[in-house]
């Protein structure tokens, strides 16, 4: 019976998957004329938060961007939370900040910064003025216009948050990076424009993301007990009945992870947020009045999503002993299917279908080759998700706190792209550090 459930649940995914790859591949010509119609009436004040813990090497890119910006300077408030960083952050966003009056730092020291991306968010949030609250982590690097972009999502009263796109800058460095580029190109470029154009709930991800000020002070802000803030902020928006949509031109770029071991950390970290917040939730999501049943269903599936990798080594492992110990004609057929499973389920967020869609639809056609690899980030998941899981339930077992900020170490690299691509809009970063 565990291997019927499991070979269900992974089904269920497998069938899943094929629905948001041919939604998205049916619309694209749709969506494309859509992007293109969008109005830039809509602008309501916005408070840009970055969240900035030992972020020197990236902080002074992001922040020249702000200066950047074409939304209008009198609706813009850019707040810097440098969070007891040793670096030179706070330095770097201190110059900015003198130069530009709507960039401002907020200081958290030793003893009260060092808590976790929420924590710091929410030390942002409390000193924004403006209707909506944007996101963006440090390594980032957003499109000049993308806040006029946003705005238009919020033009809508009956929308609580907007994601953006995220995308790879520092592709090129090695395979590991061009390999995290392919999952984003599917997670973005297919799983969230298929919920979008589906109607069910695009996921927040924390950066390249806005949500209602108004709205998060009522939910009491950024759940600090959560690694993941962004998914939790995902279901609380969509339990109290607002709307959260996804952009696909609203592009940013990001320094993707530039080692397995870096991968291996970062991933982690997500497992462990996830299942935190599929344990909070999945109840709550079965029970809501404020969500249909397609959004249910699509619900509890994003949240079990860190779970395959898990359910896939047990269905392994169990599938082996049935194999061997109980091989009955019925379950010869079921193992018929693994293969099929295999080539089906590659990768986390983007498997194989969804990357090569997404490939397909951004015209990538060089990156083609490289989807066959995603096997091997796959089996990589398997014991980074295990581990995760095992973690969650010693530390709910014995009641110990997980660590809010084993975040991401940004080096830069992704630099040099911004330069080819703007510019050389890190030289004038650095040419200005200098005076």
């Amino acid at each position: 019976m565990l291997f019927i459930f499991s070979t269900a649940v992974i089904a269920a995914y497998l069938v899943r998957h094929y629905v948001f790859t041919l939604t998205v591949l049916k619309n694209a010509q749709r969506q494309n004329v859509a992007d293109k119609a969008k109005s830039a009436g809509y602008q309501p004040t916005v408070s840009v938060l970055i969240p900035a813990r030992n972020e020197g090497k990236v902080i002074g890119t992001i922040l020249e961007r702000m200066t950047e910006m074409t939304y209008p300077k009198d609706k813009l408030q850019v707040i810097v939370v440098d969070d007891g960083s040793t670096d030179d952050t706070g330095r770097v966003a201190a110059l900015y900040a003198k130069r530009s009056d709507y960039i401002e730092v907020v200081e958290r020291d030793q003893e009260h910064g060092g808590q976790g991306k929420a924590a710091a968010l929410n030390a942002g949030t409390r000193r924004a003025k403006s209707d909506i609250i944007l996101c963006f982590d440090a390594d980032y690097y957003p499109q000049k216009d993308i806040i006029e972009k946003f705005a238009e999502g919020f033009a809508d009263p009956k929308v609580g948050a907007v994601q953006g796109r995220v995308t790879v800058l520092n592709e090129p460095i090695n395979t590991v990076t061009r390999l995290v580029a392919l999952e984003r190109i599917g997670g973005y470029r297919v799983d969230q424009q298929a919920r979008e154009e589906l109607g069910l709930i695009p996921q927040f991800g924390g950066t390249a993301g806005a949500v209602r000020r108004s709205l998060l002070e009522r939910m009491g802000g950024w759940d600090e007990s959560i690694l993941a803030e962004d998914t939790d902020l995902t279901f609380r928006v969509s339990l109290e009945g607002f709307k959260v949509r996804y952009i696909n031109d609203a592009e940013c770029y990001e320094e993707a992870v530039e080692s397995w071991r870096a991968y291996w950390r970062q991933r982690h970290r997500w497992s462990l947020g996830h299942m935190q917040v599929f344990c909070k939730y999945w109840v709550k999501v079965l029970k809501s009045n404020n969500l249909g049943l397609k959004k249910k269903i699509d619900g509890l599936l994003l949240l079990g999503v860190y779970f395959m990798p898990v359910l896939v080594l047990f269905s392994w492992i169990i599938g082996v002993l049935l194999f061997f110990l109980e091989p009955s004609d019925w379950f010869r057929m079921l193992w018929a299917l693994m293969p099929f499973s295999f080539y089906s389920c590659v990768g986390n967020f983007a498997p194989f279908f969804e990357v090569g869609a997404g490939v397909h639809l951004d015209g990538r056609r060089r990156v083609q080759w490289l989807i066959p690899l995603l096997v091997f980030t796959f089996f990589y998941n398997v014991p980074i998700c295990t581990k995760a899981f095992a973690d969650l339930i010693l530390s709910k077992a014995f009641g110990t706190r997980l660590d809010p900020w084993s975040k991401t170490t940004h080096l830069g690299d992704g630099n040099c792209y911004v330069m080819k691509q703007n510019g050389f809009t890190n030289a004038k970063v650095l040419h200005f550090l200098r005076v």
